[in-house]
């Protein structure tokens, strides 16, 4: 599974879904900008896009709800533990309410993962941030076993962005 990212203002971004109803795209509304989803097996409609290959999925991604990209830049020596990590996660996020999806993206032309995760609603998304599932996930950061402590992994600070998502009128 692939997924492809664009950007641009709402108007372009809805032309674009329109002449391609057969695909499966989902339109985000960010602060500053609109943000234009495809998930396909093949390749994309996107003339420029940010390109990625899922390597850890679970659940469907719809048009509706909150979404949290967490940019997470990872060296080329690090992609294998980084990797690995993902593909032996616990899997609590999937059983907390208001959880949707998770597709963990591995960079086709750059060095920045995406974990993407949709929520029902913001207030999901904090509750699970003050959850013991997210504690459990996140129980080694900070610690000589975890990720962060490896410092060689990560050349530069992890980012969030967040859009919504909004049911199509």
């Amino acid at each position: 599974m692939n997924i492809f990212m664009t950007f641009g203002t709402e108007n372009f971004l809805h032309k674009i879904i329109e002449k391609r109803p057969e695909e499966s795209m989902i339109l985000l509304h960010g602060e500053e900008t609109a943000l234009l989803i495809h998930e396909t097996e093949g390749q994309t409609v996107f003339n420029q896009p940010r390109s990625y290959e899922v390597f850890v999925e679970s659940g469907t991604m719809t048009q509706e709800g909150f979404f949290v990209f967490n940019n997470i830049p990872v060296s080329e020596e690090g992609r294998p533990v980084f990797e690995h990590r993902f593909k032996s996660r616990a899997g609590l996020i999937d059983k907390e309410p208001g959880f949707i999806a998770i597709r963990v993206l591995r960079p086709v032309n750059s060095d920045i993962y995406v974990v993407l995760t949709q929520w029902d609603s913001e207030d999901s998304f904090k509750n699970w941030q003050s959850s013991q599932a997210y504690n459990k996930a996140h129980e080694k950061r900070g610690t000589d076993q975890g990720l962060d402590h490896q410092k060689t992994i990560f050349p530069r600070a992890s980012f969030v962005t967040k859009y919504i998502g909004q049911k199509e009128q």
